[in-house]
């Protein structure tokens, strides 16, 4: 939530003070932030720490892309450092899960935050003297109101999401609170759109290939992290694997990703965005329907393999290429502020990702517990309703519980299945906004070409 809500704002910070002083400053509170949640001794100490780190992230986010945006001047040597950033990242995507079951097997959990202190360390000493400075040098006057108005909207419009599942979508505080959100993202376009030196220039979004890129990286997070809400369920709770174990069978979904983040700039070129980003949406939108077959027995070295593969590839072909468009569309000076719009649209995505597919999920598994688990005291049926995680603890503790664990698993596919339509059905709508609205290729002063403004005006009308 923190993280999602400043992105904007610090995006904006590093376009103005400098992004190399962004990055550094980011670091720093994300290293000593790690270290106040490793010794933290209660829940409340450890989500603030977590808050602090978001902090910390909101600032390093957005300096990574615009840094490079800065350094490579050459259009193909950008779409490249772009390219190699998004593959570097999607091999972050198993580093993450294999590390931390390998330190929960073997070391305390604080050992999960004190990892991040020495690559902080060493990212601070190579940043020191590798990384040159860059920033605005046309920044005007600060926009004090666009700033407050970017982190308060956005943090309602994300709390909202997040909040949605548990408290109920129509639950008075979600609901105004989404309200309110919506509402100050209006203001905010409104009032930016006046500024000479806004924060973010709205009339950006006039831009077909930036909208419409930002719409393939939202469609594309939004199937990834709602998968990913499944996909680790699925494999301790119902596979059994333990975490690490799960960790490394997602190893072969982050290299295919990593690999192809690249190559996807060389496809890019010779074949058009357009056809590379829709292509990689129909793809990661094949690979969750390939999902959604899955059973409670399927074998790992099979069908879960298989569609996890087809699904990274998808992913590796869209996220460069749509970020490359997003970015190219920039000028440099602004390049903080684009990062900035790239990494919220991610963490829309992914956020409304988990949220939708969580919430569908939910609805159809804690049903089909019900009238599948016979024989438990109603107590105990509430709490695996909530969760099969709960079946797995109870099972070992009552009679038949093997049974009930069985069937549980089973209710658990259902809401699995589904939702891997709803991840489905989000990629193929994505990768039809990138056939429509997607140019295959940069045109200078596209500013206005290919613009969306007469689908707006339609809707409007």
């Amino acid at each position: 939530l923190v993280f999602s809500a400043l992105l904007l704002a610090f995006g904006y910070f590093g376009d103005r003070y400098g992004r190399a002083l962004a990055l550094r400053l980011g670091l720093i509170i994300f290293g000593i932030t790690s270290v106040l949640a490793a010794v933290s001794t209660s829940t409340a100490g450890l989500i603030g720490a977590r808050a602090l780190m978001g902090i910390g992230a909101a600032l390093v986010f957005p300096a990574t892309l615009a840094i490079i945006i800065n350094v490579f001047t050459d259009t193909r040597e950008r779409a490249a450092a772009i390219g190699i950033w998004s593959g570097i990242t999607g091999l972050a995507v198993a580093a993450g899960p294999v590390t931390g079951g390998f330190l929960l097997e073997h070391f305390w959990w604080g050992s999960l935050f004190l990892v991040n202190v020495p690559i902080v360390i060493v990212a601070l000493v190579l940043g020191r003297i590798l990384i040159p400075d860059s920033r605005d040098p046309q920044s005007g006057r600060f926009d004090r109101l666009g700033v407050l108005l970017s982190v308060a909207a956005v943090g309602m419009v994300i709390w909202s999401i997040i909040e949605g599942p548990h408290r109920g979508w129509s639950s008075p505080e979600v609901a105004l609170t989404g309200t309110l959100g919506a509402i100050g993202i209006a203001v905010f376009v409104l009032y930016e759109a006046r500024l000479a030196h806004p924060l973010l220039d709205v009339r950006l979004f006039r831009n077909a290939r930036f909208s419409a890129a930002s719409v393939a990286i939202a469609a594309a997070f939004f199937g990834l992290f709602g998968f990913i809400f499944l996909i680790t369920q699925y494999m301790q709770l119902v596979l059994g694997y333990s975490p690490l174990e799960a960790g490394l069978r997602t190893v072969p979904f982050a290299v295919v990703t990593g690999v192809l983040s690249p190559a996807a700039i060389a496809l890019m070129h010779r074949f058009g965005t357009k056809l590379v980003v829709a292509s990689g949406l129909a793809l990661m939108s094949t690979g969750f329907v390939m999902a959604s077959g899955l059973q409670a027995d399927s074998a790992y070295f099979g069908p879960v393999l298989a569609a996890m593969v087809v699904m990274a590839a998808g992913l590796g072909l869209t996220t460069s290429p749509a970020t490359e468009a997003i970015m190219g569309a920039l000028p440099p000076a602004k390049a903080g502020v684009g990062s900035a719009v790239n990494d919220t649209t991610r963490e829309l995505g992914g956020t409304l990702g988990v949220a939708l597919v969580g919430s569908v999920f939910a609805s159809l598994y804690a049903p089909a517990v019900r009238e599948t688990v016979v024989g438990l005291p109603a107590d105990l049926l509430d709490l695996v309703s909530e969760s099969v995680g709960a079946a797995v603890v109870i099972a070992p503790q009552v009679p038949g519980g093997e049974a009930m664990l069985t069937a549980a698993r089973e209710a658990f596919m259902v809401g699995f299945s589904a939702g891997s339509w709803v991840a489905a059905a989000a990629t193929a709508l994505g990768a039809l906004a990138a056939v429509i609205w997607l140019p295959s290729r940069a045109t200078a002063g596209s500013a206005t070409e290919g613009s969306l403004e007469p689908v707006v005006e339609s809707v409007v009308r």
